[in-house]
């Protein structure tokens, strides 16, 4: 589906000055937004993309020149976050817990009377999340990289069932297999029965006849561990990579989820703009008004870039296909190219006597 014009989103013509832009768009968003009667949010969104291009010099030179490919909105672009996940913090991994709900289920679970038993939910191993630092050309191109982490995995020597091989699980004694135990609990009230996870087994249902020798009966043991991450190429800086089950182990239940933050370390010549790529160029004045052709550096190497007769200092030029990919399509971004041209500050006698001579013969109006 292509996108609307910005100029057309806004209600505003090209020649629109920045208070006539600034204008339309609170006019519009007023009558768009969401929490509104009658607002509509993917128009409200919309609004919001055209304004954040629109109110700023380069990028709206870039889309008058160039359209929506030249401020990297092609749709299906290769920005953002397209993995969801989290802030992230600094250091190795770090772990979290979601399933935790601290035993509030054990105090209302059998109210008044229970004893009754409840359906026991797996615990799930603990989530980890981690950072990833890549070079700037490895989020455009992707990678494959393996890292090493510290974390609980399951015991190699118990296969994580916790008992010593060649014996066996048997049923605990205390809750007979049930998981819990009743406890009486002296209220305002009255006395209340209340149902609470077995303090020997912790909710199994059973014990091991030995503990394992190795994990001491935990089913975990603490490790290093090589995981190989694949990062898609045209991942942005604060994406989050999720790789199911790749967290820590626990027992009786499914092991937790990795997740990589992405962090990627700035390029000293380039930047990103979504699915875009912007440098800049110098060129002096006479390369400038006779026109020339250079090299120009991208993440594919060096190109060829023709430079026309008459360009003005700040011109961009465009080299489709040389930008970021998007993620989950073969297509790509476009490479942004700033023109700079250069004013001599040390003029030899004869550059001088030229130049005087091209003053002198403009002013007579031998040539425009």
């Amino acid at each position: 589906m292509s996108k609307r014009d910005y100029y057309e989103v806004l209600g505003v013509s090209k020649s629109a000055s920045d208070d006539e832009i600034k204008k339309a768009f609170r006019r519009k968003a007023v009558e768009l937004h969401p929490d509104k009667e009658g607002g509509d949010e993917q128009k409200f969104k919309e609004v919001n993309e055209a304004y954040e291009v629109l109110k700023d010099q380069q990028k709206r030179q870039r889309y008058d020149q160039f359209g929506h490919a030249g401020v990297g909105g092609s749709p299906g672009g290769g920005g953002g976050n397209p993995f969801g996940g989290f802030g992230g913090q600094q250091g190795a991994n770090i772990n979290f817990d979601f399933d935790d709900l601290g035993g509030f289920g054990d105090l209302f679970g059998s109210f008044f009377g229970g004893g009754g038993q409840r359906s026991r939910k797996p615990k799930r191993g603990r989530d980890v999340e981690m950072m990833l630092e890549l070079d700037f050309e490895e989020a455009v191109f992707g990678v494959e990289t393996e890292v090493k982490l510290d974390l609980n995995d399951t015991c190699e020597h118990c296969d994580g069932k916790t008992v010593e091989p060649g014996y066996e699980l048997e049923t605990c004694p205390t809750c007979k297999g049930s998981g819990q135990e009743v406890r009486v609990a002296k209220t305002v009230l009255g006395n209340i029965q209340q149902a609470v996870t077995c303090s020997q087994c912790k909710g199994r249902g059973k014990i091991p006849e030995k503990d394992c020798t190795v994990c001491l009966g935990k089913g975990v043991e603490r490790k290093e561990k090589n995981v190989k991450i694949k990062v898609p190429a045209g991942i942005d800086d604060g994406a989050t990579i999720r790789l199911s089950s790749y967290g820590e182990a626990t027992v009786d239940g499914p092991k937790g989820d990795l997740y990589v933050h992405v962090r990627v370390k700035p390029h000293k010549e380039f930047t990103r703009e979504g699915d875009l790529i912007l440098s800049k160029v110098h060129i002096d004045m006479i390369d400038a008004a006779l026109g020339t052709e250079i090299l120009v550096d991208t993440v594919d190497g060096e190109v060829k870039m023709k430079v026309p007769a008459g360009t003005q200092s700040g011109t961009d030029f465009k080299l489709s296909g040389h930008g970021v990919p998007h993620i989950r399509s073969d297509k790509r971004g476009a490479h942004i190219v700033t023109v700079n041209v250069d004013t001599p500050t040390k003029l030899s006698k004869k550059q001088k006597e030229i130049l005087e001579s091209f003053k002198e013969n403009k002013k007579r109006g031998l040539f425009s």
